[in-house]
């Protein structure tokens, strides 16, 4: 496997607490998602899939160890620094969707453009980009709708042209069809596998089997190490699965 690496986590630790009352969340994790690659994450409550996903995000830090994405070493950074990571190389999907109500599917969609602080591009442009990432997600009948106007499966295709619409390096989904009937989070999972082949790095966090059996590899976190990582085949296949090679790590 050649692929860039897009994360890759060496030895990393979160420990919350003080002095004999720490609870250990994650317990000197290795770990690389290359380029391409659909991860999904599982694992029981307290298993430390969320404090993982919360460090991938830059939402926080480690206590130990190095957080290597696309590249750059962001172990270190501070809360600006890493909102300026946020914003420009990480690409959200909530389960609660995080749509502002009052604003249009195409405002919501440009909020990320105008918190670039690198930014340079016209409101026209901005726009434009809006429209594009509704229309790679079938929305282009809703741009002028508020979240209240449409259904629990729309508002999540809001919010993965809002993810889109950056171009990030990594898209991080946390429970996605969390708050969706059985068919919605069917084409929402569809939606997700399409990015995927249109090459797409996506690392999500799910309870749900099925669902997990969209992704291309499945990684089971247990009292915050890692306990199985296992390739899934193509999208959609739970057939086949296989032990991953731990190669670089």
């Amino acid at each position: 496997m050649n692929k860039t690496a897009i994360i890759k986590i060496i030895e990393l630790s979160k420990v919350y607490g003080m002095g004999e009352v720490k609870v250990r969340a994650l317990d000197e994790v290795s770990l690389t998602i290359r380029k391409g690659e659909f991860v999904a994450i599982m694992g029981p409550s307290g298993s430390g899939k969320s404090t993982l996903m919360n460090i991938l995000g830059c939402l926080d830090r480690s206590s130990t160890g190095q957080y290597i994405l696309a590249g750059e070493d962001v172990s270190d950074l501070d809360r600006t620094q890493l909102a300026i990571i946020r914003n420009q190389r990480i690409g959200f999907i909530f389960q609660s969707y995080n749509l502002l109500p009052q604003t249009t599917a195409l405002e919501n969609v440009i909020l990320p453009l105008l918190y670039n602080r690198n930014g340079s591009k016209s409101d026209a442009e901005h726009a434009d980009m809006a429209m594009a990432a509704l229309e790679a997600v079938g929305l282009t009948d809703r741009v002028g709708h508020k979240p209240q106007e449409l259904s629990g499966g729309q508002m999540q295709r809001v919010a993965i042209a809002r993810a889109l619409v950056n171009d990030p390096v990594l898209i991080l989904a946390d429970e996605p069809t969390g708050n969706l009937d059985t068919r919605s989070g069917q084409e929402i999972m569809t939606l997700m596998a399409d990015l995927h082949r249109q090459g797409s790095t996506i690392v999500m966090v799910t309870h749900d089997d099925d669902i997990a059996a969209y992704a291309q590899r499945i990684i089971r976190l247990r009292d915050g190490k890692i306990e199985t990582d296992v390739q899934n085949g193509a999208n959609a296949s739970p057939k086949g699965v296989k032990e991953v090679e731990h190669e670089d790590q």
